[in-house]
């Protein structure tokens, strides 16, 4: 009953809210879909951080979605023994690049006052969770080897099975407890997406073509 919450209640409910929270958001808030940048802020730290971090993360999604779109063609591929070897280092060294540049984010905000006033409650919980997620992504790499051909073998036929309204958790159930924490770790973060400055990916940088002019007003006191 428990997995059956976990691995099939609990993914229909997060990206059915996900879906429902930004289409309403984009509908009646449209401005806010924004990563709400603090560039102006502080620069160097963020520099540091933001680069390895988008690069890493968006790479590594990358090759989730191909093996989750083309599963024969990622299965023929890491058949090859070489290839599989040289696909686990270029993964653990994208998964580590992007927990450095999380880590470096994450304390921006914590030690620059100016970045901490303007990072909400839930700014706060989604990095903690990003952290967390990336985190336990490069342990399970690095301890649970060739992920990228079990990946194939589990999480692939069952979000398939998901995703035709057939759930079947059997391929997931009996994996170890991080890797299936780490599964639905992928989940709470769709979760949070439409709540938080993340939801700018669904949008970045297509409707930026069509949107109107944003015009930002400094608010400051005058010097005496």
């Amino acid at each position: 009953m428990f997995d059956n919450a976990l691995f099939i209640g609990f993914p229909y409910v997060a990206v059915t809210i996900a879906i429902v929270v930004s289409v309403y958001r984009f509908w009646f808030d449209p401005y806010s879909y924004s990563s709400q940048s603090s560039q102006f802020l502080e620069n160097r730290v963020l520099f540091f951080g933001s680069v390895p971090w988008h690069y890493g993360v968006i790479i590594i999604l990358l090759g989730h979605i191909t093996a989750l779109l083309f599963p024969r063609v990622w299965g023929l591929f890491t058949a090859n023994q070489f290839r599989l070897y040289v696909l686990e280092v270029i993964g653990l060294a994208l998964a580590l690049m992007a927990t450095v540049g999380l880590v470096l984010l994450f304390y921006r905000r914590m030690a620059n006052a100016r970045a901490r006033a303007v990072t909400s409650e839930l700014d706060w919980i989604l990095l903690i969770v990003l952290l967390l997620q990336v985190g336990l992504g490069f342990w399970v790499a690095y301890y649970y080897r060739w992920g990228s051909d079990w990946y194939l073998h589990t999480a692939v036929p069952w979000l398939v099975s998901l995703l035709k309204f057939q759930p079947n958790i059997t391929y997931v159930t009996a994996l170890p407890f991080w890797v299936k924490f780490h599964f639905v770790g992928g989940f709470v973060v769709i979760l949070l997406l439409p709540f938080t400055r993340l939801v700018h990916v669904l949008v970045y940088p297509i409707s930026y073509l069509w949107r109107e002019h944003q015009v930002v007003i400094w608010n400051r006191s005058r010097m005496n």
